[in-house]
């Protein structure tokens, strides 16, 4: 068969196939009873293309003894079929079922050799449609997104060429009195534009006419005399959100997955499709620029209450009973509006107010003042996005809607451009491809995990396990230990009820996944178990060797270290291949990377469980392999040593703070040493600097190190560090004036650093040539796990797209010459790795 316009039907009878044609969206042909019957039977087991007839063009069921008296000439096994069709034929259940799982089979037989021609007259699409499908309901048309070969579904250049032709020839027809749109793909109605499409264009101009074409859609959509309504389940970002607020009634699905938001600014982007206007039309001015400035997803239920949503639906069941019930709704819901066109929604007299009080351009002055002053707070100015989304919404309060869109696909376009937003892409790929488990399915499912250790990161792991249905063994060797531990959870899921997260009853139920216990009891039930306890290597195969002895041979070991070698904690082991580092990364629920480390003798079977659990927590994940220090510990290793040669030159922790967050580091890196203590930091760096040596660290370096530990100068946990911190307000701090005692008696001699620019490289070209070095060592597998480790574990600057997106962008000639210079002036820590001066010979990129 063609799919364009020639489909063949057969009948059971014979072998001749009858040509139907479709000309002006019309069939005029004539079919029997018993071919309609096939055409259901065949549509059925999917073994003939999408044929849209409509549900109402026939609405007279078959007889039951008409239907089997056409029957009687035939084969067992054609009877059988029959049968079966005659049951599909007689169930609009059956139809609706069958066509939620991609089959369309709306078919209704009035009477042998009725025309069809009325069928096709309400229908005005092709047959030929891969990302949406087209149903109807009496006078509705019900446009569902299904994008081919796609978990969910995304404004595509294939997905919107479909739409706008289908829109204004559903716009078009007489007999179309409403249309709802919905999705086919449960948890998705539209997650957003199509990343792959953005990257495509190659001009500004490509993205000025996107913007502009988007406007176009959107305004079509939202002044259209028909109804519009949005059934919504599932994602909802984006370009989806913007198709969203076009509709003109808007219902959603009350359930975890349902999420809305305007997430570009995340990409270095704004909504360009007239989404900056419709959440000012919608919200008030600080809900609006929240949205917009933040990107951050809100659920149903707070949509609702902002008033973005007109009316919830409630869970009934399984994805496929709410979507079928959501269908249902709004399709009843577009009958209603048929008379009566959709309510505007009805503001308190609170809003009512607010609402007024908006009206003064000094109240909206003020609001945008104080959203500007807080954007340059948190990015140091250094992300253009933010600053344009305040300026379009500027424009439009000042001067209309019309001026707002032309800012609006104006900013879209130049934001496009700038490397901040392809940096940020590139980033989004990266995090995307680190929630994949690339080592396949698990052959085993993981039902069990234990804990050793019910320290801050042992009962955080616990935390983010028990509340993804795991059961969880929380093992530490006294009750006191683990009453701490258990509290830290509980702790945490009460402050979820606090904001409305969870409820009482998933809170019970969550911790009912916790066990806590002294001894080794049932370990044997274990799928896998984490390991986390001091930096010892002798502590870390003790536990190992005891462990062996109580759990089953498919059980995984997983230490979580940040330094000792996976090698060699299963020196001793008799089953190598089972074991792995985990390496998580305090809060653990708040940070979202997780290391995995191999050794050569661990399965991918190991490493495929490992990473299975950790998506599962949700976490990026990146793989890699045994070394010193693995790639976050060794990254921030060398900058941690950097910053204290600063010190050692009588720089100060603020001066250090202030030129790494002007990088676009996401903590100051003073501050990120004190957060993680400077003890910790030393022992990492006095391990190191055993296999680096001079490379790393000089002697006297080391005992500016000592020097701190040995005045208590351990971080934030003591109270003092770099800084010294407030009893009231740990957030308070000043400089500690005794760094400069420490500093009197070292041998180096201080040199003076006069810019901003010398502090930045001087850590940036450390962390940058490391990482370089892990690559080339094949400590790391590819340059997106070292840009995801370095940004998602360090705070690397996302803006500039993690350690080897910025040598490209920068130019890895222009960072071996910067170091060769500062090798000058500062020592042969400074010698470039030999890959990046190969690459700035052959003019090669990372991102090729």
């Amino acid at each position: 068969y063609r799919r364009e316009h020639i489909t063949y039907w057969g009948s059971f009878n014979d072998v001749v196939c009858k040509k139907l044609t479709v000309e002006n969206s019309r069939i005029v042909r004539f079919c029997s009873l018993k071919e309609a019957a096939v055409i259901v039977l065949t549509y059925w087991l999917g073994l003939l293309p999408f044929i849209p007839l409509v549900p109402g063009a026939f609405e007279v069921p078959i007889p039951g003894e008409v239907f089997r008296k056409q029957a009687q000439n035939l084969t067992c096994l054609q009877r059988t079929l029959f049968f079966l069709a005659e049951r599909a034929l007689n169930s609009k259940g059956m139809f609706v079922h069958l066509q939620r799982r991609g089959i369309p089979v709306y078919v209704w037989i009035l009477n042998e050799n009725q025309e069809f021609e009325y069928a096709f007259q309400k229908m005005s699409v092709t047959a030929d449609l891969k990302n949406l499908t087209i149903n109807y309901d009496d006078c509705i048309a019900i446009v569902e997104f299904n994008q081919e070969n796609a978990k969910v579904n995304t404004l595509s250049e294939g997905m919107m060429n479909e739409f706008v032709p289908v829109f204004d020839q559903l716009q078009n027809n007489d007999n179309i009195k409403g249309i709802v749109v919905i999705s086919a793909k449960p948890g998705s109605f539209i997650a957003g534009a199509d990343i792959n499409m953005l990257e495509s264009a190659q001009s500004r101009d490509e993205l000025y006419k996107m913007s502009r074409n988007g406007q176009d859609i959107m305004n079509r959509i939202e002044q259209s005399p028909k109804p519009i309504i949005a059934a919504i389940a599932g994602s909802c970002l984006g370009g989806g959100f913007e198709i969203a607020l076009a509709c003109h009634y808007r219902i959603a699905l009350n359930d975890k997955q349902t999420k809305f938001g305007v997430p570009e600014v995340k990409l270095g982007l704004l909504p360009g499709a007239g989404g900056t206007q419709r959440l000012l039309q919608n919200l008030l001015l600080p809900d609006a620029l929240d949205l917009l400035l933040t990107g951050r997803e809100i659920q149903a239920k707070k949509a609702k209450t902002m008033g973005l949503v007109d009316i919830l639906v409630q869970s009934i069941g399984t994805d496929l009973e709410n979507m079928e019930y959501l269908y249902s709704f709004a399709v009843q819901k577009a009958k209603q509006f048929i008379v009566q066109r959709p309510f505007k929604r009805q503001y308190s007299l609170i809003e009512n107010i607010k609402s007024k009080i908006m009206l003064n351009s000094h109240v909206r002055n003020y609001i945008l003042s104080q959203a500007e002053a807080k954007v340059m707070a948190q990015t140091q100015g250094l992300y253009p996005a933010p600053l344009r989304i305040l300026n379009v919404i500027k424009q439009t309060l000042d001067h209309g809607t019309q001026a707002g869109l032309n800012a609006e696909a104006e900013a879209f376009a130049d934001l496009g451009m700038t490397n901040e937003s392809k940096a940020l892409i590139s980033l989004f790929h990266g995090r995307t491809e680190c929630k994949k488990n690339k080592f396949g399915k698990i052959n085993r499912e993981i039902k069990t995990i234990a804990i050793i250790g019910a320290g801050v990161i042992g009962a955080g792991i616990a935390h983010i396990s028990i509340d993804k249905g795991l059961q969880v063994i929380l093992y530490d060797t006294t009750e006191y230990a683990l009453s701490r531990g258990q509290l830290q959870i509980t702790k945490g899921y009460e402050n979820y009820i606090k904001r409305n997260r969870i409820t009482h009853t998933e809170y019970k139920r969550i911790l009912s996944n916790l066990n806590c216990q002294t001894t080794f009891d049932n370990l044997y039930k274990c799928d896998i178990i984490i390991e986390s306890l001091y930096e010892d290597l002798k502590l870390k195969q003790n536990i190992l060797d005891k462990l062996e002895q109580h759990i089953s041979e498919h059980c995984i070991f997983a230490s979580n270290t940040y330094t000792i070698s996976i090698h060699d904690i299963a020196s001793n082991s008799q089953r190598p291949d089972k074991i792995i580092g985990m390496h998580y990364f305090s809060p653990v629920d708040k940070v979202e990377l997780l290391e995995i480390i191999r050794t050569k003798q661990t399965s991918d079977e190991t490493v495929c469980s490992a990473v299975h659990i950790g998506l599962k927590q949700g976490k990026i994940i990146i793989v890699v392999n045994d070394g010193p220090g693995f790639y976050t510990t060794r990254l921030l290793a060398f900058i941690s040593v950097e910053i204290f040669y600063l010190l050692n030159e009588g720089l100060s922790p603020k001066d250090i703070d202030k030129a790494t967050k002007k990088f676009g580091f996401h903590v100051g890196l003073a501050t990120l040493l004190d957060e993680y203590g400077i003890d910790i930091i030393a022992n990492i760096v006095f391990h190191l600097q055993t296999i680096f040596g001079e490379r790393l660290i000089d002697l006297s370096i080391i005992e500016l190190f000592r020097k701190f530990i040995r005045n208590y100068l351990l971080g934030k946990k003591s109270q003092q560090g770099l800084y010294i911190y407030s009893n009231d307000n740990h957030n308070k701090k000043e400089t500690n004036p005794k760094i400069k005692e420490l500093i009197k008696d070292t041998s180096i001699q201080t040199k003076e650093i006069s810019t901003i620019e010398d502090i930045q490289w001087r850590i940036c070209l450390r962390l940058l040539n490391e990482a370089a070095k892990c690559l080339e060592e094949n400590i790391i597998n590819s340059p997106t796990d070292g840009d995801i480790g370095a940004v998602f574990g360090l705070g690397f600057s996302p803006m500039k797209g993690g350690p080897f997106r910025f040598m490209d962008t920068y130019g890895i000639s222009k960072i071996v010459d910067l170091m060769n210079n500062y090798q000058l002036k500062h020592g042969d820590r400074f010698i470039p790795t030999q890959l990046l001066i190969n690459m700035s010979k052959e003019n090669k990129t990372f991102y090729s």
